[in-house]
């Protein structure tokens, strides 16, 4: 994949990741400044399409990144960034609060979490399992189509059976993306994850993850992930994390 590619390629993320409609040339000339024609970057985009990295749903639709598309997106052009100062100071000053209050720090961390991005979020202390925000989830556009709707509600029904699972596949202190079919929880393969397990000072284990639709904004999800570990490293939580941060 040549560089203008790779340029188009990340531009056609970005505006699925906004609007979830398949995008078109048009949009990417019109919105994202490409000193091309729309001709030239359709040529591109079949390109893209023949090596497996878009996808178009409908002939007459714009084109939608694949698994391969987000894979190499992650993996070669993404980088990492990281959390915003005011981000940082609104997580910390939250989590003095709520401890301050003595509220339960399962329950209290994920309903943080799920409020800063706007999506599912489940928390585990030992054996407290907490989750909210899972309305926001299923409200996604991906799952307004029963069947998709019904596997995501029967995968979150055992979650909490999957964390064992995500701690032997994923090495501590690492942050891991899993991309559509390659999601270790099974059900849910247009769903994306964003893992990173820690240790807490006690010595316990713990996982954070990020679940969502594939248009997840990768690069964000990941930062939260490493700076909510640091911040939980130092106690003795566990904490899983589901949703997006694509809002």
């Amino acid at each position: 994949m040549n560089k203008r590619q790779q340029e188009i390629l990340a531009a056609i993320i970005e505006e699925y990741t906004d609007s979830a409609v398949p995008v078109g040339s048009k949009i990417l000339v019109e919105k994202y400044g490409f000193d091309l024609s729309p001709a030239t970057i359709r040529n591109d985009m079949v390109k893209l399409e023949e090596d497996g990295y878009l996808h178009q749903p409908h002939i007459s639709a714009g084109r939608i990144p694949t698994d391969k598309g987000y894979k190499y997106f992650v993996e070669e052009i993404m980088g990492d960034t990281e959390l915003s100062l005011a981000d940082q100071k609104k997580l910390q000053a939250e989590l003095l609060k709520l401890k301050a209050q003595h509220q339960r720090l399962s329950r209290t961390t994920a309903k943080l979490l799920s409020g800063m991005s706007g999506n599912l979020a489940i928390s585990t202390m030992e054996k407290d399992f907490s989750d909210f925000g899972i309305r926001e989830l299923l409200e996604k556009p991906e799952f307004q189509e029963m069947d998709e709707f019904c596997k995501v509600v029967d995968a979150l029904d055992y979650i909490d059976e999957n964390v064992d699972f995500i701690l032997k596949n994923v090495k501590e202190g690492e942050t891991k993306i899993f991309i559509g079919k390659d999601n270790p929880i099974k059900g849910i393969n247009n769903c994306s994850m964003v893992v990173s397990p820690y240790m807490t000072k006690s010595g316990d284990r713990g996982v954070l993850a990020i679940i969502g639709p594939k248009r997840m904004k990768y690069a964000e999800n990941k930062s939260l992930l490493n700076y909510v570990r640091k911040l939980l490293s130092t106690s003795a939580v566990v904490v899983l994390v589901i949703g997006n941060l694509y809002q």
